[in-house]
């Protein structure tokens, strides 16, 4: 009987063995390996933690290695970087990153950066992006997208595909949750309301600047002047600070 227990004790303790063999070899990694590096569609970034440096990378995809910290991003608070490749590198410690290759709008900083340092930017290049795409769409009233749109059903839809921000349903509550802003300080990127007084919004669309809008209307989504004597101006709010 001991004997059979303790073939069995030999046994249980031989099938552990291959699993704690493979968990060792899978972390242990002595160099930083390259899994990838490919090019990206040029796409702003900002800041979301100023601790962050750009690094120079050199050596081989086997073998890769971080060469000297070239930009702090401390330094740097109102920098748009341009990410336009993305590297997948398995460090030493056995955990995959990603890092872009970043150059900021002047061209005088660039280097390398693990792409959690940094955060989207919020312009009103990705707001124009989305909004022209869904030029030539119909009217539907109640409708959200991406088919047919109403004029909040628009204006909500483009702001959190465009730039990741949720505003309210409604024109009147789009009117009512944000800062206003006068017609001599208006913006590409702001919305434009319109309707009978501050309490009655009855429509929406997205300024373009010298009295041009983007809105969702019976016509469908069109580009059209806002200076028309069908359209009574209410004002303007600003949902995000673009850059």
């Amino acid at each position: 009987m001991k004997i059979k227990q303790l073939s069995l004790t030999i046994a249980a303790a031989a099938a552990f063995l291959p699993i704690w063999g493979l968990t060792t070899t899978a972390s242990a990694n002595s160099t930083n390996v390259i899994n990838s590096t490919s090019k990206m569609t040029d796409t702003k970034y900002v800041r979301k933690s100023a601790t962050g440096w750009t690094y120079n990378l050199s050596g081989t995809k086997k073998n890769m290695k971080f060469g000297k910290k070239t930009h702090y991003l401390k330094n740097y608070p109102h920098t748009t970087w341009h990410a336009t490749k993305k590297r997948y590198i398995t460090k030493k410690n056995g955990v995959k990153y990603l890092y872009y290759y970043v150059t900021n709008g002047r061209k005088t900083a660039s280097g390398w950066i693990w792409h959690g340092y940094l955060k989207k930017s919020k312009t009103y290049a990705s707001i124009k992006k989305v909004a022209t795409a869904q030029l030539g769409k119909p009217y539907v009233y109640g409708a959200n997208g991406p088919s047919s749109f109403d004029c909040s059903g628009f204006t909500k839809y483009v702001f959190k595909k465009a730039i990741g921000k949720t505003i309210p349903r409604t024109a009147q509550s789009q009117y009512n949750s944000y800062k206003h802003v006068s017609a001599k300080n208006a913006k590409a990127g702001d919305l434009i309301f319109f309707g009978t007084s501050k309490k009655n919004i009855t429509h929406v669309g997205i300024y373009k600047g010298s009295h041009k809008m983007i809105d969702a209307q019976l016509r469908g989504v069109v580009n059209e002047a806002t200076n028309v004597s069908w359209w009574n101006t209410v004002g303007y709010s600003r949902p995000a600070s673009l850059d």
